[in-house]
């Protein structure tokens, strides 16, 4: 089913500790893809990445994303999104990954922080949702 609001079913998957792929893209058109961490906000899907990365590198060129996450427990649960990054804020952003460090390591800090990287948190804002339903039980 195709939509444009994340319901509750697929709040669950971007809440869990589930990876998610980011696809973006090249200077030259090609797509890049990138397994990343991911988290919500109403319906905006936050993305914590370091300034100077190629994700980021690429989006402010092009906001134009795809993304796809699928519960670890159960891949045939899994959902797709097309949409946009709407806005790139650094603020709150160290704040964030130490969240995320939280939800998928279980540690209070993120541990692979270099002295010398921002943080920065992208705001996707999806145009085109599609949410594969688990398949039925045996």
């Amino acid at each position: 089913m195709s939509q444009t609001t994340i319901t509750p079913e697929i709040a669950k998957l971007f809440q869990g500790k589930n990876f998610a792929s980011l696809a973006t893209l090249m200077n030259d058109g090609s797509p890049h893809v990138a397994p990343i961490w991911v988290d919500l906000d109403g319906d905006i899907i936050l993305i914590n990445t370091a300034v100077g990365r190629v994700k980021e590198k690429n989006i402010r060129r092009d906001n134009r994303i795809a993304l796809s996450i699928y519960d670890q427990e159960d891949p045939y649960n899994m959902v797709s999104v097309r949409g946009k990054v709407i806005e790139l804020i650094t603020e709150g952003a160290d704040e964030h990954i130490d969240k995320l460090a939280k939800k998928y390591f279980g540690v209070d800090k993120y541990p692979f922080r270099s002295p010398d990287e921002q943080r920065i948190i992208l705001k996707i804002q999806p145009e085109k949702i599609h949410h594969q339903q688990p398949r039925p039980q045996k």
